[in-house]
């Protein structure tokens, strides 16, 4: 159990960060002063997608944490579907920005899936904005094309991707009713969680509310982050990262099995491996947090660094 919780004020504050072409929706919770964690989503998800228990129990341990919508997600900016104006290391250079604009010096980050990627690209690109690097549900370097080596999707998901190939016209043409589309995100969530454990349907069904509601475009985040040029590979580069590392992954994760997870640990000199039993390829879902929570804040205590200097003119 996590026994150095602190009784806070949670003060919530939004800002509008402008990068290359876009601007993007952020929010910060805690004391500005605390070591900034900053928690990156993954593809088709939002800000809101981090629980807000989750990142209430990270500010009651002392840490400031940010959490933003990328491009093509939440309130930020979105593009035509089907023809997103970016790549994937543009999201890397869009957290880079983020940790500027809000003068964070450098900040702890947390990425989730194509978060983790953005997060493996962010710490060999600006090594200086990165104090530590934990990745969640993520995979050494390019998703399906780095990885011979490592095992396929589950049979299960396969299965369910197949599903939606063959009924994506009807699934199109029902998605401008607001239930019909807070449904679709509730069972488009339920293979990716973990088959030992009840699926939480009702939890995820208030969360698909508000993600519904929060969008600017829920065609563009659902269709565009998965549309992106990942750029060269990287994953032999990983050696090269120099962040104190930790790397969190689900058991029973069906897109990307343990073995992803233990790959890109052992990848990152010293990094360090923790499995989450009954978990799949889920945000942190709620019997997590005792052990996740605790983790984060002992991998994040004790690291700060001064702000980085100011750039030469």
């Amino acid at each position: 159990m996590v026994d150095n919780r602190r009784t806070v004020e949670i003060e919530v504050e939004i800002k509008k960060v402008e990068v290359d072409g876009a601007e993007l929706a952020a929010e910060l919770h805690g004391d500005p002063a605390d070591p900034a964690i900053l928690l990156i989503h993954g593809a088709g998800h939002c800000r809101l997608n981090w629980p807000d228990g989750f990142v209430r129990r990270l500010v009651a341990g002392g840490r400031c944490v940010v959490r933003y919508d990328a491009r093509d997600a939440g309130a930020s900016t979105t593009f035509p579907v089907g023809a997103p104006p970016y790549t994937l290391p543009d999201l890397a250079e869009d957290a880079a920005a983020v940790i500027d604009a809000l003068g964070l010096g450098r900040a702890h980050v947390l990425g989730m899936s194509q978060g983790a990627s953005v997060g493996q690209l962010l710490a060999l690109g600006h090594p200086d904005r990165v104090a530590t690097l934990t990745l969640a549900s993520g995979t050494p370097g390019i998703p399906g094309q780095e990885q011979p080596d490592l095992p396929p999707v589950s049979e299960r998901l396969a299965a369910f991707f197949a599903q939606i190939e063959q009924g994506e016209q009807v699934e199109e043409d029902a998605a401008s009713a607001r239930e019909a589309v807070i449904e679709s995100i509730v069972e488009g969530e339920r293979p990716f969680a973990a088959a030992s454990r009840p699926f939480d349907e009702d939890g995820v069904r208030r969360l698909a509310a508000r993600i519904v509601d929060h969008a600017r475009d829920l065609a563009a985040q659902s269709t565009n982050p998965y549309l992106l040029d990942a750029g060269p590979p990287w994953r032999a580069r990983l050696g090269a990262i120099t962040a104190p590392t930790l790397v969190l992954h689900g058991e029973e994760d069906p897109l990307f099995p343990p073995e992803h997870g233990r790959a890109l640990a052992a990848e990152i000199p010293g990094a360090r491996f923790l499995a989450l039993p009954g978990t799949g390829h889920e945000v942190f879902p709620e019997h997590t947090w005792d052990t996740v929570v605790t983790a984060v804040l002992a991998h994040t205590a004790n690291r700060d660094a001064p702000p980085r200097p100011a750039r030469p003119e």
